[in-house]
């Protein structure tokens, strides 16, 4: 089969598109004949190797946390799949990617694709969709009525972290750059202000910062913070800021895969009420280019990398 893989950390020209082995499934194993996986900024830091300590990986590596295709070969002991099935994954950060025409995913982390928008394109959910979904309810148990501060609220996982947040009854004040500020009036924020903490007549019960910020100003964004608040950090290489006299928690948000709560983002995406994130496509034997394009200017929207032979559809 052909994949992406890097032998070496460094630049983007230590990824090359080449001939590799096609994977068996183990035991609680499938394997997924690619349709595609989708370029996050993480992977370039764990190419570059600035990632080693928290996220070891085997070389030669292949790249690809999220994974969209079709059941391919069951593993021992695998239920609940059959060949041919559509389904959507992240696969754990330390462990060889979809970057390839097939990968291997462990079955408890699989859930059924989305039925209302293209296979290929649903690659670009998993990650990101996820990361939001865990800021919101796991770490910061958002609940009805709440005011919530959704800091780089124009990205990708901010705008999803939105529209979650706006399904869950929350009042949403976003902050983001000139660029960005359409995605975040269409993910349907009740407030849009610029870069830095905007003028608030109430502090808020949760902040997400998902942009990177200088240390003073995550240190800034506790003091905007109920007592007994919390906010959610994803930039983790900076400790989230709290502030214990008055019960302001600050938490470190690390992603990890789950198919459950990942099914769950599939039916709010198939009942309308979750949307997309603008979906740019390239094949496989393009994803080198991708990863030196994002090294020297931030992408807008998701970039899903296609395998071969892919239905489009």
């Amino acid at each position: 089969m052909k994949a992406v893989r890097f032998h070496e950390y460094g630049t983007p020209e230590v990824l090359r598109y080449e001939d590799a082995d096609q994977p068996v499934p183990g035991a609680d194993e499938v394997r997924i004949r690619v349709a595609a996986t989708s370029f996050n900024p993480v992977e370039a830091n764990i190419r570059a190797g600035v990632m080693q300590g928290p996220i070891p990986v085997r070389l030669p590596h292949t790249p690809g946390i999220d994974l969209a295709g079709t059941v391919d070969a069951l593993g021992e002991n695998v239920t609940g799949f059959t060949i041919g099935d559509r389904v959507i994954g992240a696969l754990p950060l330390t462990s060889t990617g979809a970057a390839a025409e097939y990968a291997i995913a462990p079955a408890r982390m699989l859930t059924a694709a989305p039925t209302s928008v293209p296979l290929v394109d649903a690659a670009g959910l998993p990650l990101v969709g996820l990361t939001a979904w865990q800021a919101l309810f796991d770490h910061a148990k958002l609940t009805t009525g709440q005011r919530v501060l959704i800091n780089g609220a124009g990205g990708v996982v901010g705008s999803y972290a939105v529209q979650l947040a706006k399904n869950a009854g929350a009042y949403v004040i976003a902050t983001t750059g000139p660029r960005s500020s359409e995605q975040a009036k269409m993910a349907g924020a009740d407030e849009i202000h610029g870069h830095g903490i905007p003028p608030l007549p109430e502090p808020v019960d949760v902040v997400l910062n998902f942009a990177p910020i200088a240390p003073e100003q995550m240190t800034a964004l506790a003091p905007a913070i109920r007592d007994g608040g919390v906010l959610v950090n994803t930039t983790v290489w900076m400790p989230a800021a709290s502030d214990e006299p008055r019960g302001v928690r600050g938490i470190n948000l690390y992603f990890r895969p789950d198919a459950e709560q990942l099914a769950q983002l599939v039916t709010l995406l198939d009942a309308g009420k979750l949307h997309l994130a603008t979906t740019r496509r390239v094949p496989l034997a393009g994803l080198a280019q991708v990863h030196a394009e994002v090294a020297t200017a931030p992408i807008n929207g998701k970039i899903v990398v296609v395998a071969p032979n892919a239905t489009l559809n």
